[in-house]
């Protein structure tokens, strides 16, 4: 298969000739291939209604045209798993993960993702014990849409709940109950999934500190051994961004959002849940979420689906956004790929270090620029990273240093 892409904007004389297609792998990323952790990405891009804090690559019905309708789509994302395979060749690499998000994949029947699973271990290699996530929002399973989930090998589930406060999903734009999120997850571990996650948000207009406790209180109830917690992020271009230009909301308060960042991370240590990336928890390594670690990592993965991006040693591409030219694409026998790019050495390290410092271990001190070294030191100083770990050469986040994570990555990156 052959297609004519754009290659990287800004190359330079010196840059690496890239390939015009991620068919053609260059050597560089075909080299750890074998070694190198491998997993699947499977964008889902479908959603009832339309969040109005969201600004991923999603769409709901009637912003659709032809080609892209649900009930294509499974057929449309075999299509490019077997471009994959293709790809890959003969000695592709076992699929250690496969995360299955969007989106809302389980507006999709549940025997549609079992196909594409079933497609995985057609085409591909898998490793033992292979980790197969879902994420759903609460209001579009059913106990009998997660036993098909479950039989079909899907071994962990990530629910959207974002608060139990009505009037929080509200200001959010989330359609479920307070309560359905919680009766998710029990419905999730009745069916047999071994690993259950609840995602929250805090910091949400009208948001207050009951509120928020609640919603900690609500999801400990809960059955599972996994919770990731963010911040509201005011993204350009959405309903919310919108309102608050409009000054129907206020923006999030940073010191409130440190605030409920600590409340959270108490909750949840007290009860058992210890954080192993900044917005994090689990129960033990092996409820921890071993496809996000693959990207932290910086491992090799495919990313099936409009808008999706890949890595492969090094080489990055992502496809083209809407769903109809994603499945036009694929129709006609083109890669769909939009763009293309080599990361260099130095991006890869950059990305690496970038990565690694969300993550409880953190990374040593010789990933660090001499520049880089010299203000981990101190950072250590303005209690930012463990001193502790900083004399045995490596750098790690404080408690502080959480809090401040997006700045300590900038500063010890520039």
């Amino acid at each position: 298969m052959t297609a004519s892409l754009p290659l990287l904007t800004g190359a330079r004389a010196s840059d690496p000739v890239l390939p015009a297609d991620p068919a053609m792998l260059p050597d560089s990323a075909r080299a750890g291939l074998a070694t190198t952790p491998f997993g699947l990405y499977v964008h889902v891009p479908f959603c009832a209604t339309r969040c109005g804090y969201c600004d991923f690559n999603t769409y709901t019905s009637d912003e659709l045209g032809p080609g892209a309708n649900r009930s294509e789509y499974a057929a449309t994302a075999i299509a490019e798993l077997r471009l994959a395979a293709e790809v890959l060749g003969p000695d592709r690499p076992a699929v250690q993960t496969v995360f299955v998000g969007g989106g809302t994949p389980t507006l999709l029947p549940a025997g549609d993702l079992v196909a594409v699973m079933d497609a995985v271990r057609e085409l591909f290699p898998v490793a033992p014990g292979m980790e197969v996530t879902t994420e759903a929002n609460p209001e579009s399973v059913t106990p009998e849409s997660l036993a098909v989930l479950r039989e079909g090998g899907f071994t962990r589930i990530s629910l959207g709940m974002q608060s139990a406060a009505e009037h929080v999903l509200a200001v959010l734009d989330r359609r479920h109950t307070p309560g359905r999120a919680v009766q998710a997850a029990a419905e999730a571990r009745a069916a047999g999934f071994e690993h259950v996650n609840l995602d929250l948000i805090y910091g949400a207009p009208g948001e207050t500190d009951a509120d928020w406790q609640a919603s900690l209180d609500a999801v400990l109830a809960a059955p599972v051994d996994h919770v990731s917690a963010y911040a509201l992020i005011v993204e350009q271009g959405t309903r919310l961004a919108r309102r608050v230009a409009r000054g129907e909301l206020p923006m999030p308060d940073d010191d409130v959002l440190a605030d409920r960042y600590e409340q959270a991370d108490r909750a949840f240590g007290g009860a058992g849940l210890g954080w192993y990336e900044v917005s994090n928890w689990a129960r033990d390594r092996a409820a921890r979420c071993r496809h996000n670690e693959l990207y932290w990592a910086n491992a090799n993965w495919w990313g099936i689906g409009p808008g999706a991006h890949s890595h492969v040693g090094g080489l990055r591409w992502w496809n083209v956004k809407h769903p109809a030219a994603y499945a036009d694409r694929l129709a006609s026998g083109e890669h769909p790929a939009a763009n293309v790019e080599l990361l260099t050495p130095a991006d890869q390290a950059l990305e690496r270090v970038m990565l690694g410092l969300r993550l409880r271990d953190g990374l040593p001190l010789t990933a660090l620029s001499e520049a880089g070294r010299a203000r981990a030191a101190e950072s250590v100083v303005r209690g930012l990273l463990e001193p502790a770990a900083h004399t045995g050469g490596r750098a790690v986040l404080t408690d502080r240093g959480r809090l401040l994570a997006d700045a300590v990555v900038r500063d010890l990156t520039d």
